[in-house]
């Protein structure tokens, strides 16, 4: 019999070998043994991406390594939503977050796993994917009745648009009636202060944490 410890180690190795393939056999190979999809998601999927944010970021690892490992969990995530919704809906959800990397950035990989952080901790969780234009954040926000606009930058050339959110949620009249989150490396608390967003998330256990405190 194959042990949870296996389907996890396995999940982790498809997400280090850029196969998606392989991991959306080890999502199907997990529902089918009973294994979390959340613990699946946190200790496999979720710890491999982040050992490949670290490769990234010493240089071992380049751009399309990480587009390849982040599609790679995607397939994964893609197979467990089902069962993670199904779960979700037996008890009422905490929040709708409106989430994306915001426009002129195309790393996804925090991003990615923030949201799903939060679909795990019982929000909804709208994910806009990467590049996303201000606009595009505003509109969603109000067809879908946000209570968070989540945005990520990963350069310190497009985190200056995040103050265009807080500009055009308040342009659009609904900025009081949400909470805005900003996260990302070069982001700070001191830039969320100033841009007067509500909350910084400094990784995707601190949003869960922050958002829990306020639903």
């Amino acid at each position: 019999m194959v042990t949870k410890t296996k389907i996890i180690a396995k999940a982790k190795e498809a997400i280090l070998d850029f196969d998606d393939e392989a991991a959306g056999e080890v999502a199907k190979e997990a529902l089918a043994a009973g294994v979390s999809p959340a613990e699946l998601i946190e200790e496999g999927f979720t710890a491999a991406m982040l050992e490949v944010g670290e490769k990234f970021g010493t240089g071992e690892l380049f751009l399309p390594h990480v587009i390849a490992a982040a599609d790679a969990m995607q397939a994964a995530i893609n197979i467990l939503t089902p069962e993670l919704e199904r779960t979700s809906t037996q008890t009422k959800s905490k929040a709708t977050v409106v989430i994306g990397t915001i426009e002129g950035d195309i790393h996804s990989i925090g991003k990615d796993i923030v949201a799903t952080m939060l679909k795990i901790a019982g929000y909804k969780v709208v994910d806009l994917g990467r590049d996303v234009h201000i606009k595009t954040y505003v509109e969603k926000a109000k067809e879908v009745k946000a209570d968070i606009v989540a945005s990520s930058a990963l350069m310190t050339t497009t985190m200056v648009n995040q103050i265009q959110i807080e500009e055009q949620l308040k342009e659009s009249g609904i900025r009081a009636d949400l909470k805005t989150m900003i996260g990302g490396a070069p982001v700070t608390q001191a830039w969320a202060d100033k841009i007067g967003a509500d909350i910084y998330a400094e990784n995707a256990e601190d949003a869960v944490a922050k958002l829990n405190a306020l639903f």
